[in-house]
């Protein structure tokens, strides 16, 4: 299931607000991917090859997972409008094929001159964090807003 859109704008943002996108990880989502990328690494397709690796099953592409943080970003925090700058990735452990990937996106710090978001961000299987890192975003002012693109639902300009 997609994530519902959600508008904020700069003046919407507070040090703390949260977002949590939960996520199944499913056979498909690792195949398509690999598709999409062209990565076709066999520890990601192929189970005879990964049961001889120390993870002993497939796992998802890392960028996989960090994908999922982009979606958090592009649909609900700060939502459509918000433009990417940076992203660190930490990678701390293997997602399996059957994980549900819970993404966290904090607001960090708010850079007002530059109308700059820092966020945390961080997926966690159960208790154990897989990636963690930070996204610096740009994100529009409410002044900024298109009226047309407020009444078609997306809320910022294209």
């Amino acid at each position: 299931m997609l994530p519902e859109l959600r508008v904020l704008y700069f003046e919407d943002l507070e040090v703390g607000l949260t977002e949590i996108l939960l996520k199944e990880i499913s056979s498909s989502d690792v195949v398509g991917f690999a598709e999409i990328t062209g990565d076709r690494n066999p520890i990601h397709l192929s189970e005879h090859f990964a049961a001889r690796t120390p993870f002993g099953t497939r796992i998802a592409h890392g960028l996989y997972t960090a994908g999922l943080i982009s979606a958090v970003l592009g649909t609900r925090l700060p939502g459509p409008g918000a433009v990417y700058i940076s992203q660190t990735l930490n990678f701390r452990a293997p997602v399996r094929i059957g994980d549900t990937v819970e993404v966290k996106v904090e607001v960090a710090e708010l850079i007002p001159e530059r109308r700059r978001a820092r966020l945390k961000c961080t997926c966690s299987v159960g208790t154990e964090v897989v990636l963690d890192g930070e996204a610096l975003v740009k994100v529009p002012k409410k002044e900024e807003a298109d009226p047309l693109a407020m009444r078609m639902g997306g809320g910022r300009p294209a």
